[in-house]
């Protein structure tokens, strides 16, 4: 890291995890370290700088910026970049802790410092750390209680379920907090589905949020480069497509017999054979598996609707691409917990006139294609507990349909990419 730039460390966490707990604590137990703290919270009145100002062995003025009344990973993005190029300019510290409202993704705060700026020619993102209230996470995954969307019926607001997975899915260092609330057993199995989710995570256990610093500062994890690419669903395909090209199945993951000899089959595989990488699979002693599921051919509408909407609810997260018969648009697909959904990137490649195909594919050399069916695919992974494969895996094949098959899609699969299909979503709370 390059001497003239500033080290940032992100805090992300679901509302309530310890949070600000924990920057109170990296304050009072700083050492050499001289900190900056940006604080942003979702209300008019920052609630979370009061209780720093009112906690921390600091002077406010010294080095605690709040952004109140937004979230800096959306509408304060301008506020936030404001906000850390006068730190810079106008403070003298050697380290900037930004802590997020505990409904903000960390993704677009981390781009923020590593997109070509003013402010990434300031900072450099040293660690993302998510800290996870561990009862309320193992309750919500692992346990018997539905994790709740919070707001009002029909609205926007993203389901804790969805943000908590995505927070994890992208950190360097997951602080599993409150762990004074949960059993060894408990533990075990929250460690092992963090595992799953994001597979190259340091895991920290924590009670009251108290961590030595030296664990979250000037660590150098956070790499630019591979931090979208972190995630154990994206890891679990990765890992199976280096498989198959050393087994020579090609690059659809089909076996030997193709799909001439078996028109109805679908390749998927489990993702427990990573070579010695051990923390590439969940630890299988606590329930935790994953497998992966791909196709060369199209699924009918209502069929692979049902089955998403039906999800044993030992699932904790899938996520992947969907080819679904009669539509031409590439669909993703995401489910983390109770909530569930499908969106369209834009349409496949394949259902382009022939003149468009041979500009995308000459800009895009690595581009897979089948010379049947073009870049049209599904591959889709499954991560949970007590995950039944050989019956998810019969039922994902049963769906299947020929390639020329025109059902009719009575479930409304996006056609454009302004469009979202919800196929689950948990209830409203009032809290």
């Amino acid at each position: 890291m390059p001497a003239e730039t500033i080290p940032v460390t992100i805090l992300s966490g679901n509302l309530g995890a310890g949070k600000t707990t924990l920057l109170n604590h990296l304050l009072s137990n700083a050492g050499d370290h001289d900190i900056a703290v940006l604080i942003n919270d979702m209300g008019e009145v920052n609630i979370d700088a009061e209780l720093i100002d009112e906690s921390a062995e600091v002077d406010p003025e010294a080095g605690v910026t709040e952004l109140s009344n937004g979230c800096i990973c959306c509408e304060l993005q301008d506020d936030l970049n404001a906000a850390v190029v006068r730190l810079a300019r106008n403070r003298d510290f050697d380290a900037l802790v930004v802590e997020a409202s505990g409904i903000s993704e960390p993704e677009p705060i981390a781009r923020l410092f590593t997109t070509e700026s003013r402010v990434a020619a300031l900072y450099d993102v040293d660690a993302v750390v998510t800290v996870v209230d561990t009862r309320l996470f193992y309750d919500a995954f692992a346990g018997d209680e539905v994790p709740k969307r919070r707001g009002a019926a029909g609205g926007d607001a993203k389901p804790l379920s969805d943000l908590l997975i995505e927070q994890i899915e992208f950190s360097n260092v997951v602080l599993l907090n409150k762990a004074d609330l949960c059993t060894d057993a408990e533990l075990k199995k929250a460690r092992a589905l963090v595992t799953a989710l994001q597979p190259d995570a340091t895991i920290l256990q924590t009670v009251q949020s108290a961590v030595d610093p030296d664990e979250l500062l000037d660590t150098g994890y956070f790499e630019q480069g591979t931090m979208a690419e972190l995630a154990g669903w994206k890891q679990l395909l990765a890992a199976e497509d280096n498989e198959h090209d050393h087994d020579g199945h090609g690059e659809d993951g089909e076996d030997a017999h193709g799909h001439e000899d078996h028109p109805k089959d679908a390749e998927g595989h489990d993702g427990h054979s990573h070579g010695d990488h051990d923390h590439a699979h969940p630890d299988e002693e606590y329930g935790v598996t994953s497998m992966t599921f791909r196709s060369r051919q199209p699924f009918d509408p209502a069929q692979i609707a049902e089955i998403l909407s039906s999800l044993p609810e030992g699932i904790v997260r899938s996520k992947g691409t969907l080819w679904v018969a009669n539509n031409d648009m590439k669909l993703v697909y995401s489910q983390a917990g109770p909530s569930a959904y499908v969106e369209a990137m834009g349409p496949w490649i394949a259902s382009l006139p022939e003149i468009d195909q041979n500009l995308y594919r000459s800009n895009r050399p690595n581009l897979e294609w089948d010379e049947a069916t073009g870049d049209r695919r599904t591959e889709l992974v499954f991560i949970g507990t007590a995950l039944e494969e050989a019956t998810l895996r019969e039922q994902l094949a049963a769906a299947i349909v020929d390639v020329e098959a025109t059902p009719e899609d009575s479930i409304g699969f996006p056609t454009d990419t302004e469009t979202t299909l919800t196929l689950t979503e948990p209830a409203v709370s009032d809290a």
